[in-house]
């Protein structure tokens, strides 16, 4: 790593650790990300063709922007994991690493001899992040597992959207999200495990799963009561009022006022106080229990009045409210200025270009973005060099050989 690279990493909780990314598209990458952002040394390892991450998104000049950010803070290495020297070289790379990030369908890595009892003979305490649709065992085990395939599994699925329509789709992928996030939640934990035994172990984050465990009240309703949930729109079934109202000037509002005090404070706020008294809203279950009335009431509050009226009067009265925000609002908003959630790095070809902040934030070892996605291999020289002291003629033979790529080298032949 250069010096400028070294210092980012030094900074973070997370420091130390060298991470091997061998996953792609979203899960894998974001995972890694996380690491990378909290200091850990990332080496993300793709094909001549790179990530399929690259392509999603929007390209400005001819760059991806999703890939300046979910690429963030790791060397990019290209190595074709196709060919037999290929695998060879990332055993090596992964028998000195800390953690390897990898979401391939369940089975890939033992065939291609990378499997975590081949590389953890060699190195015991190496953690593993094994990210997959429906896990690394079970009937469904080796069914191909993408993010909105593996929603609709989870139930997840079944409850969004409005009652009286089809299921739809959040805009990100958001299954992903939730499996890489719980992916980097066990690296950590099993990094902290290994410090008590030495040992390393396997974290098996499945799509469907991490999905699944957002269903978490709907649970135990359909084991007691039999209750299927359903598409309930706008609404947080059983918690009201909580959700979305609509104002004079035609514009939308969502307040959560489920509490009993909170309530109180809408009615004043409102102008009827006595509406907290009300036998029909006097307590959050009774409350519950008349929704359709309860909404109405507001509703036809919030529509005499226009949005930033009805903002003002409830922040007055501290009810939580928001109006929805668009990407353009969240760049005019001074508090994601603050909190330094819109990050600029600079890019070669971009130059500034802004990025997601950093979560959570930590107040003695805060994370950091350190650099912008890279190009596909502009850091394999580098990385074969120093990681794995190869001359810079063995990396030509193997550049001209189809087996690594990167800024510089000859183009492969066959295999590339």
């Amino acid at each position: 790593m250069t010096g400028e690279q070294s210092e980012a990493r030094n900074k973070g909780p997370l420091s130390g650790l060298r991470a091997i990314e061998l996953g792609s598209t979203v899960a894998g990458p974001f995972c890694a990300r996380l690491l990378a952002d909290f200091g850990a040394d990332v080496i993300k390892v793709e094909q001549g063709e790179g990530d399929a991450v690259r392509s999603m998104g929007r390209q400005c000049n001819g760059r991806s922007l999703y890939g300046a950010s979910i690429l963030r803070g790791k060397r990019a290495v290209s190595i074709n994991l196709r060919t037999e020297e290929g695998r060879a070289l990332v055993r090596r790379l992964c028998e000195t690493a800390d953690i390897v990030v990898e979401n391939f369908r369940a089975g890939t890595l033992e065939r291609w001899g990378l499997g975590y009892e081949t590389l953890s003979a060699v190195n015991p305490g190496l953690v593993m992040v094994r990210i997959s649709g429906y896990g690394q065992d079970g009937p469904y085990s080796d069914r191909g597992g993408y993010g909105v395939v593996c929603e609709a599994v989870s139930g997840l699925r079944e409850i969004t959207g409005d009652p009286d329509r089809p299921p739809p789709r959040i805009a990100t992928s958001l299954t992903d999200y939730i499996a890489g996030l719980y992916g980097a939640f066990g690296a950590v934990m099993a990094v902290l495990e290994r410090t008590r035994t030495g040992r390393g172990q396997v974290v098996d984050s499945a799509l469907y799963e991490g999905s699944f465990s957002f269903m978490e009240p709907h649970i135990p309703a359909f084991q007691q009561l039999g209750e299927v949930a359903r598409r309930a729109g706008s609404r947080l079934p059983g918690n009201v009022p909580n959700s979305l109202f609509e104002t004079r000037d035609h514009r939308h509002i969502v307040l959560a006022a489920a509490s009993d005090p909170v309530f109180a404070r809408l009615a004043e706020a409102m102008g009827q106080p006595a509406l907290a008294k009300d036998p029909r809203f006097v307590t959050a279950l009774k409350r519950a229990g008349n929704e359709e009335a309860c909404e109405a009431i507001i509703g036809k509050w919030t529509r005499s009045l226009d949005l930033a009226e009805v903002e003002a009067a409830l922040r007055e009265a501290k009810v939580p409210a928001a109006p929805i925000y668009t990407v353009e609002d969240i760049f005019a908003d001074p508090h994601y200025r603050h909190r330094d959630m819109l990050v600029e790095v600079e890019d070669r070809v971009l130059g500034p270009v802004t990025v997601t902040g950093i979560v959570p934030k930590l107040s003695a070892t805060p994370g950091a973005v350190g650099w912008a996605g890279r190009d596909i291999g502009e850091d394999t020289v580098e990385v074969l060099k120093t990681e794995l002291e190869l001359a810079e003629a063995e990396i030509e033979t193997l550049a001209r050989a189809g087996v690594v790529a990167g800024p510089g080298l000859a183009v492969g032949g066959e295999g590339s």
